[in-house]
């Protein structure tokens, strides 16, 4: 069993800092990358037979050479540091054709494998490539270049290297401007010395024993690229590639590939635990109650005690085989909302779950890496790697506001719509767009990004990655997205639930998912409650980061697309019942309410209906609500509860929780007078 201390890590990343006294360029990378321990497997990938085949560093160094010498002879009429397009997946294959394309002096811009043929050629002709390695059948703008095409070039080997020192990643590249982002040698060195805070916080992230990371993020994306690629075969370790993204292939990498280490996004960990939900739930009772047990136990909600056999290694790594493998020692998401649900149970089966964040311009930024559990559920993005600075831009009194970073590791230069100019900074910070916030004890927490925020009309900000997550597990949905969307006749924007059925659904099973999202829908607080419900006749549309690009569906309820079916929720409101209540007593107890709620408002009574709800019928916020609720327990001499706030909304629904408490008091009183 592998034992490393704080001191065996740091003196192991130590080398790093080597880096930062060279030219700090792609070629310094390269060569500290080849040489740390040339004998070491970089890629580990499967046969057609599901065997296992490996790439040590020295083999991929060699590969190399000889892609680029070949490279050379088909890119001899393009001039050096021109833009040669790299659409291919994952694959061992992958790192050799990067790094070629570097060495033959060439700026190697990458592209999604699966991205279409118009989108490829848009982003090919706005960044002015003058070539494409890929594998794709069809023809392009610019000359293409297949991988067989490359091995099959003859040459005497006797090319010598010319170094380019920059590397373009892109946005999906839709038929509008793309937008490009360059970075230097120099931004992706300190992007590897940001690693060395690591020591720091954890010896489970980067340690010299073998670590097996599974490549399943795709490399032209920046998390990917950073996290899985750069920093793990710099450290000299290895990848190991599924055969494909289906999930019998990626398990079976997992496992049969013994990964210690899988970094994906949330969409990823929410069907890994949806599927182990559903496995459970078909369990035995007395192995549900085991599993139910390990899970509460591994996230200290009960003590060992009384977790009993759920607690020991032997139970959790024999129900660990069946999901990722008992090898995975850490993980992390990225790139999105991770609900609490599914951080809970996948630290719960004993899979240590970080949360991330870092976005294309700026690469990977920070991690949570505390080694509680309890601070990890949090969701906390944790602080800021080395040589990063995070601060919040907010207006004054507020602790939340966008975040801005500043670091050598953003981006130099951009290409927008084809025209090259300097990444836009101000004071050295660079605007991310997400709104976060901070704690006491310095950790960040991502709230929203400011573009999906949608802005009620009592000014009240909502988040719709958190109106997610409450829906997740409703039966029959596959995938459902939330956005701020005005359907035809709308003077508003409406909070819409966009969801992705099952394709075998009949009719009697669409109703019972209307009803089972009405059920979640009534416990929620009043702004964020649904106020739309629409089905997508198609999958939805989806991001090379895999997730749902939330401005092409609004568009098309915008546009009035035939595409969606569904009904709106009447703004929230429900009917309220006040049988059993004496009426006099009911119209009584409710004209004081209103009092209070015209009091708190400014608003005349006249104004206020039973059924109105308090922030969208009547304009309040989240401010005033907390001071009514206050003054109602005054006026009344109860308690409501805050497990309540934001679920009660109108002065009917107070009416009837006071009468609740009231009656629930008078029962009290009248138990104590007869004993």
């Amino acid at each position: 069993m592998r034992i490393d201390s704080q001191e065996s890590v740091a003196k192991f990343m130590g080398e790093t800092i080597k880096l930062e006294s060279t030219p700090q360029t792609m070629e310094d990378i390269y060569s500290a990358t080849m040489e740390r321990d040339p004998s070491a497997v970089m890629s580990l990938y499967f046969d057609e037979s599901g065997g296992i085949q490996t790439k040590t560093y020295d083999e991929v160094k060699n590969a190399v050479f000889m892609t680029a010498s070949k490279l050379s002879h088909l890119l001899s009429g393009c001039a050096p540091r021109t833009v040669v397009g790299l659409k291919l997946k994952n694959s061992h294959r992958w790192p050799v054709f990067f790094w070629a394309i570097l060495m033959t002096g060439h700026i190697p811009l990458l592209i999604d494998a699966r991205l279409p043929k118009e989108n490829t050629n848009n982003l090919l002709k706005q960044s002015g490539a003058v070539a494409l390695i890929c594998n794709d059948e069809e023809e392009f703008i610019v000359p293409k270049h297949r991988i067989n095409e490359v091995y099959n070039v003859e040459t005497d080997y006797s090319f010598n290297p010319d170094w380019a020192d920059n590397v373009i990643f892109c946005s999906s590249g839709t038929t509008g401007d793309a937008k490009m982002m360059i970075f230097s040698g120099r931004n992706l060195v300190a992007q590897i010395t940001a690693s060395l805070s690591i020591p720091e916080r954890t010896v489970d992230l980067m340690y010299p024993s073998p670590i097996r990371n599974l490549a399943m993020l795709p490399f032209h994306h920046i998390f990917g690229f950073v996290a899985v690629f750069l920093w793990f075969t710099y450290y000299g370790k290895t990848l190991v590639y599924p055969s494909s993204l289906a999930t019998s292939d990626i398990l079976y990498a997992c496992q049969k590939g013994k990964c210690t280490h899988i970094f994906s996004v949330p969409l990823f960990w929410d069907g890994v635990a949806q599927t182990v939900s559903r496995t459970v739930a078909n369990l035995k009772p007395s192995k549900s109650d085991l599993v139910s047990k390990m899970i509460a136990y591994n996230t200290h909600k009960i003590s060992k005690r009384e977790a009993g056999l759920a607690a020991s290694g032997i139970a959790r790594k024999k129900f660990q085989k069946k999901v990722l493998g008992k090898y995975v020692r850490y993980c992390i998401s990225g790139g999105g909302f991770l609900s609490p649900k599914t951080q809970s149970l996948i630290n719960g089966l004993g899979y240590n779950l970080y949360n991330g964040f870092g976005m294309t311009e700026i690469g990977v930024a920070s991690v949570d890496q505390s080694p509680r559990v309890e601070t990890r559920l949090k969701g906390s993005i944790g602080k800021t790697f080395r040589g990063i600075e995070y601060k919040i831009d907010c207006k004054p009194g507020e602790t939340q506001g966008e975040l801005m970073v500043k670091s050598p590791i953003i981006h130099e230069e951009e290409i927008i719509g084809g025209v090259r100019r300097k990444t836009p900074l101000e004071d050295g910070f660079f605007r991310t767009g997400d709104i976060a916030a901070k704690d006491k004890n310095g950790n960040f927490y991502l709230k929203g990004r400011i573009k999906d925020t949608i802005i009620l009309s009592n000014g009240e900000n909502v988040f719709p990655d958190e109106i997610e997550y409450y829906f997740k597990d409703v039966p029959n949905l596959r995938n459902a997205v939330c956005l701020g969307a005005k359907a035809k006749g709308d003077d508003e924007e409406k909070i819409t639930l966009v969801c992705e059925v099952e394709n075998s659904i009949d009719e009697a099973g669409l109703q019972r998912l209307y009803d089972d999202i009405k059920a979640i829908n009534d416990t929620l607080a009043s702004e964020k409650k649904v106020q739309r419900i629409l089905i997508d006749r198609r999958p939805l549309p989806m991001s090379s980061s895999m997730k749902v690009k939330r401005f092409q569906v609004k568009k098309a309820i915008e546009e009035g697309s035939g595409d969606f079916i569904g009904q709106d929720e009447e703004n929230g409101k429900k009917t309220v019942s006040f049988e059993g209540y004496d009426p006099a007593e009911v119209e009584a107890t409710l004209k004081r309410v209103i009092k209070v709620f015209s009091k708190t408002l400014l608003l005349p009574e006249f104004k206020i209906e039973p059924d109105a709800i308090w922030n969208s019928d009547l304009g309040g916020d989240s401010m005033s609500y907390i001071e009514m609720c206050q003054n109602l327990d005054k006026e009344f001499k109860v308690t409501i509860p805050e497990s309540l706030y934001g679920i009660l909304g109108t002065a009917n629904d107070f009416t009837k929780e006071i009468l609740d408490l009231k009656a629930e008091e008078a029962a009290a009183k009248k138990g104590k007078s007869k004993n």
